[in-house]
């Protein structure tokens, strides 16, 4: 026991003193624990959570612009009845557009030096009340270095109480104008509001699917300086895809052709799609172009999707091994001991003898699209960030966050899953399929790129949690063969008891967490509700993506976390950029309490809170060395 206290000591010597190399001084730890301890009780930040945006760029574009109707709601409050509706609209506008509204302005020659003038000041008495919530070093880092010592000195003078500050604030406007530089001002002014406005962004699953732009959205996230991703199922499809599995790969193609959106492939990611064609168009000659390529490589991910089942019996996806059991002759396939009739009944690249089995043509046109994805240097980089920023899910002030499910049992217990004759339930399976998505990386492990389509599409998935029956839908007409049957978690997370079980399982609060997760578009305009269970578990995914407009009957869903608790925005009507600057139309939005707090939270009640305490305790420790002699401080 005294060896191991000997030890014990040793080891926080040893800490304190790498720690006194960053705090040499008491003064400096005397600066560092003022700073922590008053810190802690600030507000908490705005936390900002959506899902499954599907590469519908204008949406995502326009609600990370307007913050959700933050900033809209914080014009309203600084300017209240000294700005009419009109001049509000329009302020907010430009707040959202700087350079277009700039420019419209310009063009209808209202770009006055008044208008400058008027605009930054209403922008900098904006920043000031948002700014209050922060310290200032951080209020500092939000601003474009290229202004920072200017707009510093602008949101630190105070016209309203003094004559002299009055003439200085005013000098310093006359002079930006006057240079010709209040365009560039103001541009960096609405950097920095915006940024205020959203302390920390999630993004709960699926940059990519049907819309045409998920590598703009990536590239404007990568700016984003705080956010976390949870990976959805079409993102492990893609990042699959970039890693070299071929499933994924013959997947993604699929997708993209089947909604007549290979602009993502080929121009966002300079994916060319010739070979497939050209072997498309001679092998079903009378169909489009279109429809050939993807019937085309459809039978190819059957094929290559046949075979990663074949070599993966753990996955227990046997009954998705369709291509063997079709009657070539007669045109049906069976299914469960029934016989159905085929819409389809050319088959030209299928063996019967070896249904799985590519042809060389299909070997061929694999290992072109293969080479493609790998060496796609935009991809490359999209993939390395959505693995740095991304995980299986995320644990984030008393929420839990992740896209698809946790695999439940009717009874409402953990699903036992076993891989490589090991069993995982709970969070030990969320833990392992992280592992594994990582391990996929490199392209090197075989088993590692299947699991990665197992993820994609797998039944007991956390991120698909249903089965495919992607055959059936696109050869049968029976409509009865396509019901996909979903994992229990999908109905039982209405239940209460089922929620705290989960949220128990990764360490939090079941009292006061919550589950926050996408992946299932809620039906808003049949009166589905996305909050169960009493608030314990919210569902965000209100289909940004258009197709799934009329099935929702909205416009996507943001959740809002802030000092004062959770409310969720249902978006009835998004404008797009053209309107919002003809215009000064804005996101029509419903806001909804989620919960309300009876005091506000403050940074110290958060995640960051906890490692400031941990950094403070450990800054005392260090003080009572130097004051005790049993480190020096330097000089």
């Amino acid at each position: 026991m005294e060896a191991g206290n000997k030890r014990e000591q040793a080891q926080k010597v040893k800490y304190l003193r790498l720690l006194s190399e960053k705090y040499p001084t008491k003064e400096s730890v005397y600066e560092r624990l003022v700073h922590l301890q008053a810190q802690l009780g600030l507000p908490k930040g705005v936390e900002h959570f959506m899902s499954d945006l599907h590469g519908e760029y204008e949406t995502f574009f326009h609600i990370l612009n307007n913050c959700s109707g933050v900033i809209q709601e914080k014009v309203d409050y600084v300017f209240g009845a000294r700005l009419t509706d009109e001049e509000k609209a329009e302020f907010c506008t430009l707040i959202y557009y700087p350079k277009e509204k700039i420019e419209r302005m310009r063009i209808e020659r209202r770009n006055t030096p008044e208008w400058y003038r008027e605009n930054l000041s209403r922008l900098i008495e904006l920043s000031k009340l948002m700014s209050y919530k922060y310290p200032l070093a951080k209020v500092k880092s939000f601003i474009p270095n290229r202004f920072a010592s200017v707009i510093v000195e602008l949101m630190n003078t105070r016209p309203e109480a003094d004559q002299a500050q009055f003439v200085y604030h005013k000098r310093l406007l006359n002079m930006i104008v006057q240079i010709d530089s209040g365009a560039e001002f103001i541009e960096a002014m609405t950097v920095l509001v915006k940024r205020l406005a959203v302390d920390h962004m999630h993004i709960v699953g699926d940059f990519f699917d049907r819309g045409s732009r998920p590598d703009a959205i990536l590239e404007k996230v990568m700016k984003c300086p705080s956010l976390d991703i949870q990976w959805g199922n079409h993102d492990i499809l893609w990042m699959g895809a970039a890693c070299g599995s071929e499933a994924c790969i013959a997947n993604v193609v699929r997708n993209n052709l089947r909604y007549n959106n290979t602009d993502v492939l080929e121009k966002g990611y300079a994916i060319g799609l010739r070979p497939l064609t050209l072997f498309a168009a001679k092998q079903y000659p009378d169909d489009p172009p279109l429809k050939a390529s993807e019937r085309a490589i459809s039978v190819i991910m059957f094929k290559l999707e046949g075979q990663v089942i074949q070599r993966n019996p753990d996955y227990h996806m046997e009954s998705r091994l369709l291509l063997d059991k079709i009657d070539y002759a007669a045109g049906t396939v069976a299914i469960d001991g029934q016989s159905y009739e085929l819409n389809q009944k050319h088959f030209p690249t299928i063996d019967p003898a070896h249904p799985y089995r590519l042809s060389p043509e299909e070997e061929d046109i694999m290992k072109d699209l293969k080479s493609f994805f790998l060496e796609s240097e935009t991809l490359r980089r999209h993939v390395d960030f959505l693995y740095k920023k991304g995980s299986m899910y995320t644990c984030y002030n008393q929420n839990l966050l992740f896209h698809g499910c946790v695999p439940l049992n009717d009874d409402g217990s953990f699903t036992g899953l076993t891989f490589s004759g090991k069993t995982y339930a709970g969070r030990s399976y969320l833990d392992y399929t992280d592992r594994c998505a990582r391990q996929a990386y490199p392209g090197q492990d075989q088993n590692m790129l299947d699991f990665m389509w197992y993820l994609w599409c797998g039944r007991r998935s956390p991120l698909s949690g249903r089965e495919f029956k992607t055959f059936e839908r696109m050869l049968i007409d029976d409509e009865s063969t396509w019901k996909e049957p979903s994992d229990a978690y999908f109905h039982l997370i209405d239940d209460g008891d089922s929620c705290e079980m989960v949220l128990q399982a990764v360490g939090l609060d079941p009292q006061r967490g919550h589950i926050i997760n996408g992946h299932v578009p809620v039906k808003a305009k049949k009166g589905e509700n996305p909050v169960k269970a009493g608030g314990k578990a919210i569902v965000i995914d209100g289909g940004f993506c258009r197709a799934y407009h009329s099935k929702t009957g909205i416009a996507g869903y943001t959740l809002v976390s802030n000092s004062r608790g959770l409310r969720l925005l249902a978006h009835q009507t998004i404008a797009d950029v053209r309107t919002a600057l003809k215009e000064n139309k804005d996101i029509e939005s419903v806001a909804e309490a989620v919960e309300l707090q009876t005091r506000n939270t403050t940074v110290g009640d958060t995640d960051e809170g906890k490692a400031m305490q941990e950094e403070i305790t450990d800054l005392y420790s260090l003080l009572f060395a130097y004051q005790r002699g049993l480190l020096k401080p330097a000089d």
